[in-house]
């Protein structure tokens, strides 16, 4: 017989929630994200910055209520195909996967270079690679274990992060924030957007579960909301107290001169022995918020994947549950080979940005379907209203449109490459239902 989404187990709980939602996002804060200074200083980023928290929060307050009206796991990609039809649905999916898959790699590299601190003989690929089939498994074995896992983890990120600026906060000083603060001029800011973006980058995940929470509405109403003000909270003290140590050099680059995705320990060294028990327990805890998004974002991912399967827009196989543990392990296998694969090249810039490239197009689509499905289904139970309608919205949708030209302009090879996976996936996609 046929799985059918509702095979999925209902077992989310609100807290659950937010640790997944903040699970998904913490790896910003400890890597990634600093490759933003080199693009465009302090300054250009922290410009970047307001931007981008002003999008997300207008987005997040947004897309809960597609959440909460159409809780299906497909997140995004339903949304849009019940508004917009299977064509603006596919494409929609399409980019939601894009960068539920291409994301997990990169944060795959930025745990291979953590754990390779303390291993320095040993490959980065080798925890990297290690790190895929450990939470391939994990997540196949069942969504309530995963999530608990994931709560676990995400408060021991989140605990290392205060541990971290209270350890540097005594040693911050305004000049290092104003030192080449504004290397490259307006064109730093432009640059610095998808790693602005890499803070908060996945968030929207949490709408992924909504068929496998107790209450759908009440939920992911709940955890969405407190994961995002958690989020923001984190990225300003994570950005002042990590600059204001040295100088946003001192976190970008190490000690070869080579650019670095380990920039919290790099801020730490300058300050304590790498022997000494504050910097191990940054390093090793600091991991776990990396291990949070990775495990997090396969989650959603495979999720995401499924629906494509399930409703027959991709190979029927990836919308199979597996009977045992109720969880769409097809799914998750196949983007964990992706992913390998994707890892393989060693571009975590550039994955990063490809990642970022589908959650605009997410948030584009997504914010234009709110602003249509207010008109055309006024009677639609809404558990949740989204405040300042329709301000908001149109806000998000302004955003991140910008964002989007801005980088396919500062990095048009990848925004080529990003536009053929769509069109290509596209072309198959009808090919396969002609």
């Amino acid at each position: 017989m046929k799985s059918k989404p509702a095979a999925l187990k209902r077992t989310l709980s609100p807290l659950m929630v937010w640790g997944l939602g903040v699970g998904y996002v913490i790896s910003g804060n400890y890597f990634g994200w600093n490759l933003g200074l080199e693009k465009g200083g302090t300054l250009g980023l922290g410009i970047a910055l307001v931007f981008i928290i002003t999008l997300y929060v207008t987005f997040t307050f947004s897309y809960t209520e597609l959440a909460c009206a159409i809780p299906k796991s497909g997140g995004a990609f339903d949304y849009a195909s019940r508004v917009w039809g299977k064509d603006i649905g596919f494409i929609t999916g399409m980019a939601q996967n894009i960068e539920f898959v291409f994301a997990p790699p990169a944060i795959a590299s930025g745990i291979g270079a953590y754990v390779q601190l303390f291993f320095p003989h040993v490959s980065t690929l080798f925890f990297s690679v290690g790190a895929y089939f450990i939470f391939f498994l994990l997540n196949a074995s069942g969504v309530k274990l995963a999530a608990t896992v994931e709560l676990v983890v995400t408060s021991l990120a989140v605990a290392a992060i205060i541990l971290f600026c209270m350890i540097t906060f005594p040693h911050f000083q305004i000049g290092n924030l104003q030192r080449s603060a504004w290397p490259h001029g307006w064109e730093g800011i432009f640059a610095a957007v998808p790693f602005a973006i890499w803070f908060f980058l996945g968030i929207e995940g949490v709408a992924n579960l909504a068929e496998e929470t107790l209450n759908p509405q009440q939920t992911i109403r709940t955890g969405f909301v407190s994961a995002m003000i958690t989020l923001v909270i984190l990225c300003l003290i994570t950005f002042t107290s990590s600059i204001g140590i040295s100088g946003w050099e001192a976190i970008v680059y190490d000690s070869s001169g080579k650019i670095s995705d380990s920039p919290l320990p790099l801020a730490m060294a300058s300050l304590v022995s790498i022997e000494s028990w504050s910097y191990s327990t940054v390093v090793i805890v600091g991991l776990f918020g990396l291990v949070a998004s990775f495990h997090g974002l396969m989650l959603a991912g495979g999720r995401s994947t499924f629906e494509f399967g399930n409703v027959g827009f991709a190979p029927a196989f990836l919308g199979k549950v597996n009977s045992k543990f109720q969880t769409p392990t097809n799914a998750l296998f196949f983007n964990m080979i992706i992913g390998i694969i994707a890892l393989l090249t060693g571009k975590t810039g550039e994955l990063i940005t490809l990642s970022v490239f589908g959650a605009l197009t997410l948030y584009i689509v997504s914010m234009i379907t709110v602003l249509k499905l207010r008109q055309s289904e006024p009677e639609l139970p809404r558990p949740y209203v989204a405040p300042f309608f329709p301000y908001f919205p149109i806000t998000a949708l302004i955003i991140a449109s910008f964002s989007f030209v801005a980088m396919a302009f500062y990095n048009l090879h990848l925004a080529l490459l990003y536009l053929l996976i769509i069109a290509l996936s596209y072309i198959g996609f009808k090919l396969i239902k002609k």
